[in-house]
Order: structure tokens, then C-alpha cells, then sequence
């Protein structure tokens, strides 16, 4: 009982925190903050969870990350499996879906804007964090499409900056959208993610090519 009792009030806190960075990037969010937030008395129980505030930062980002990272690597065992991917579009797909219902009771929840905002204003701390221990999904990602583009090496490596850099803007946008309306009438359905998919294809596709 003890022991779910803790548990309940670590992920009470990190719900509350991940909300609060979100909405006001992590320098501007104090413990005090997160604890009255997440309504705890005790002012010393985040230290007593998770040490320091960085520590709890930085196990936010490794929940998330390690999430959208197993989910990718899923899905592209399934499609090697049987030779895949085969497209670019499937590919594409593997990078945006598992970014999506993110929340933990479903919905889209925060964690993408948590993750946008943190990278930005510390990017040196993101990278210690993630590391190369939670991107291999999307590493894979990369590889796979290097392998079935055609545009010519010195561009296609250009314009996966630029698709790195678009996707997480273009996610971020849609998870706050949703957060506000779950039923947004761009961003809710089937097709807009359908036409990010192309959207992307077309990033990594050579000048003139015709995408489907």
C-alpha cells in the first residue's frame, strides 16, 4: 500500500511538471511550482522521488522519448519482416504516428511541447539526456531513407535537417491544437496526418519528382 501510495504521488508529480514545462519552459518553473501544482504539502517530495529537479527533467524526457522510440523501433520490425518498407510513405509513417496519443490516459497530451520547448532553450542538456540511447528508431528511420530516395546524397542529407526540424514543429503544433479542441477541425482528422506523410515524401524526393 505504501509503495503504491509513492507511486501514485511520482507520477502525480510528473504529470504536474511536464504540464508546467510545457506551458512555460522548464527555467521558469520553480519546485515550489510543480509541488503546489501537483498538490503536494510536503515541500521536500520531489527531492525525496526523484533528487533534483534536473533529475526529474531528464526522466520526463527519457519517459517520452523511450515511448516514441520502442513504438518506431515496433512497427519497423514489422515491416522488415517482411521486406519493408517498401516506400518512402511508410517510412514517413513510422516517424509521425508513434509521435501521436502521447497522453497517458490517451488523447495527445504534453509531452511534445514539453520536448520542443526544452530542446530549444537547452539543447546541450537535451543532448546529454537523449543521448544516442532513445533515437534509434528514428536513426533506422533515416537509413531507410537513404535507401529508397533518389535525390542525390549531398541534398537528401540537408533536407533530413530540414524534415527533422519541420516534423517536431508540425507535431507540436497539432498536440496543442488537439489539447485545446480533441476534435479540431484540421488537425483531427485522417488526412492532415495522410498529407504530412506526403508532405514529407516530397522533402526527400528528388526536384520534380511526382508524388503519389
Amino acid at each position: 500500500m505504501k509503495a503504491e501510495k509513492a507511486d501514485i504521488a511520482r507520477e502525480t508529480i510528473k504529470r504536474a511538471a511536464q504540464s508546467l514545462f510545457a506551458a512555460r519552459g522548464v527555467d521558469a518553473v520553480s519546485v515550489r511550482d510543480i509541488l503546489a501544482a501537483a498538490g503536494q504539502r510536503n515541500g521536500a517530495s520531489l527531492h525525496y522521488y526523484f533528487g533534483s529537479k534536473d533529475d526529474l527533467v531528464a526522466q520526463l524526457v527519457i519517459d517520452g522519448a523511450r515511448l516514441i522510440d520502442e513504438r518506431r523501433n515496433a512497427r519497423l520490425d514489422a515491416l522488415e519482416a517482411v521486406g519493408g518498407p517498401r516506400s518512402l510513405d511508410e517510412v514517413m509513417e513510422v516517424l509521425i504516428l508513434p509521435s501521436t496519443e502521447l497522453g497517458r490516459e490517451g488523447g495527445e497530451g504534453d509531452y511534445l511541447r514539453f520536448i520542443s520547448t526544452f530542446s530549444l532553450q537547452n539543447r546541450a542538456d537535451f543532448e546529454r539526456i537523449v543521448g544516442d540511447g532513445w533515437n534509434r528508431g528514428y536513426q533506422r528511420c533515416l537509413d531507410h531513407i537513404r535507401r529508397l530516395s533518389q535525390a542525390p546524397a549531398e541534398v537528401l542529407e540537408r533536407r533530413l535537417v530540414f524534415l527533422s526540424l519541420g516534423l517536431r514543429a508540425v507535431m507540436t503544433a497539432r498536440e496543442a491544437a488537439l489539447a485545446s479542441n480533441a476534435a479540431h477541425p484540421f488537425w483531427q482528422p485522417d488526412e492532415t496526418l495522410a498529407d504530412l506523410v506526403r508532405t514529407l515524401v516530397g522533402m526527400v524526393s528528388p526536384a520534380g519528382a511526382e508524388i503519389p
